[in-house]
């Protein structure tokens, strides 16, 4: 019987890294939880899906959110969204293998024994190319929002969990998909779950 696993994805803006946490929730036949937090959390708090968005993956600059009653109404939204988020990672974990892409997943789950932690990052010009043809970006602004979208989530994972996104002590495997590619990339994760979790 396979062992019970999870996968979390910190991801550079345009490098792949939901792509390929989908390409691995196809393979494994395990589900993929990216912008599906977002709706799953916005369902179970009564906010609209978009209201949520304007504030995901982005960092909060005023007191910490430690000793708030997470269910007050007078928690920044911010902070309601990082912990409702954080406790449904840890739910989703404890039902069943997974795949969680962003949200600082691999710091809720630092205390969960099956989890394999992957940070995706590319050369910038490759992701450039990959958030004008991947994302619909404007070629005139695809240089800025991915600067402005990087900083956001190294502010965010800086912010609540006082470490370095992107830095390799943090996870498990980095992968540079502009060097190997994103089926290279996708086939060494495969290879590495396989083996270590029995299948």
């Amino acid at each position: 019987m396979k062992e019970r696993f999870v996968i979390t994805i910190g991801r550079e803006y345009g490098s792949g890294g939901g792509e390929i946490g989908r390409r691995l929730s196809k393979h494994f036949d395990i589900p993929c939880y990216d912008k599906e937090l977002l709706t799953m959390v916005a369902k179970e708090s009564g906010y609209c899906k978009e209201y949520f968005e304007k504030y995901d993956e982005k960092p909060l600059k005023v007191l910490s959110y430690f000793g708030y009653n997470t269910n007050s109404s007078t928690l920044p939204i911010n902070h309601q969204l990082f912990l409702k988020q954080f406790n449904l990672i840890q739910k989703l974990a404890k039902e069943s293998s997974c795949i969680f892409v962003g949200r600082a997943a691999d710091y809720a789950l630092k205390d969960f024994d099956n989890v394999v932690n992957i940070f995706i990052h590319a050369d910038f010009e490759f992701r450039r190319k990959r958030a004008i043809n991947n994302h619909n970006i404007k070629t005139e602004d695809s240089a800025s929002i991915v600067k402005k979208i990087d900083k956001e989530r190294s502010s965010y994972y800086k912010y609540y969990t006082d470490t370095s996104w992107g830095d390799s002590k943090n996870y498990h495997i980095c992968l540079n998909s502009s060097f190997i590619g994103i089926d290279e990339c996708t086939k060494i994760i495969i290879d590495f779950i396989e083996r270590k979790f029995k299948f």
